[in-house]
């Protein structure tokens, strides 16, 4: 025994041998990742299990025992990941094409579920990325362009976000969000017919809104026309000499007004019937 310790080369094997048994039978498992522990090929037991309610530094993470050699370690992150669509072309109900970028946010919150589907996290993401691109193709289809600019556009989001979700469970997956990056109409002369059909749109609207409008002028000023009528009427009929006086009031202001800023000059003798208001009563 004192030789085997004296022996630099033993000894060296000793150490090595150690840590070669100590790696195989310790694990440090990190706060953000959960561990599937599967022994000879089928998984046994989960090790710091995602889970709603728990809180950063009291969950599962830290040294993991297992058997040496005879079980290993799947590790499968526990942090939000995100899946990118690629672009894709989407029919409108207004018959307009398109380009739609997007992406989905999730987690992996059954790891069992996740290793025993799909095996890895990267099949997960090649699962999801059709999936994605098909609900959004169904959902944007439903229905007009600028369904897109409105608040509409939330519930098309929660209605994709939930298709998706139903087939990510079979993954063992969470779907958290569902975004659209962009949405453009195709370049070249598809974006140029959509642009004139949104410009003879608005164009035709306005006329609408104009015709409306001047409907509503004339309404207006004819309730206004029969008001002022009916006003004059009963203060007319109240006082014939102020029906008199007003008329005259008015012809005067006709006729002594200076036509384009010149004067008028106007020779009537004083006893003049058309004088009659300027000799008193």
């Amino acid at each position: 025994m004192g030789d085997g310790i004296k022996n630099p080369v033993t000894l060296a094997l000793a150490i090595l041998a150690a840590v070669i048994f100590m790696g195989s039978t310790l694990a440090i498992v990190p706060e953000t990742q959960q561990a599937v522990v599967v022994r000879f090929g089928e998984p046994v037991r989960i090790i710091n299990r995602y889970k709603t309610d728990e809180n950063f530094g009291a969950t599962g993470a830290g040294l993991a025992m297992r058997i040496p050699f005879a079980e290993q370690l799947v590790w499968i992150d526990k942090r939000i990941q995100s899946v990118e669509m690629e672009r894709q072309q989407v029919l409108s109900t207004d018959q307009l094409r398109l380009q739609v970028d997007a992406f989905a946010r999730y987690r992996i919150t059954n790891p069992l579920r996740m290793y025993i589907t799909a095996g890895n996290e990267e099949r997960v993401k090649d699962a999801l990325r059709p999936i994605l691109g098909s609900a959004l193709r169904n959902e944007l289809g439903k229905r007009p362009f600028a369904a897109l600019l409105s608040p509409e556009r939330g519930q098309v989001m929660n209605n994709i976000e939930a298709g998706l979700n139903r087939i990510a469970r079979q993954y063992g997956a969470e779907v958290i969000d569902v975004r659209i990056k962009r949405a453009d109409l195709p370049d070249g002369t598809p974006l140029q017919s959509a642009f004139q059909r949104m410009r003879t749109a608005r164009q035709q609207e306005a006329l609408t809104i104009r015709a409306q409008g001047e409907k509503q002028a004339q309404i207006i000023r004819a309730e206004a026309d029969a008001s002022a009528a009916q006003i004059y009427a009963a203060s007319f009929g109240k006082d014939e000499n102020f029906y008199d006086f007003y008329r005259a009031m008015q012809a005067y202001r006709r006729t002594f007004a200076s036509q384009n800023g010149g004067e008028t000059s106007i020779i009537l003798s004083p006893d003049n019937d058309f004088l009659r208001e300027f000799r008193g009563r």
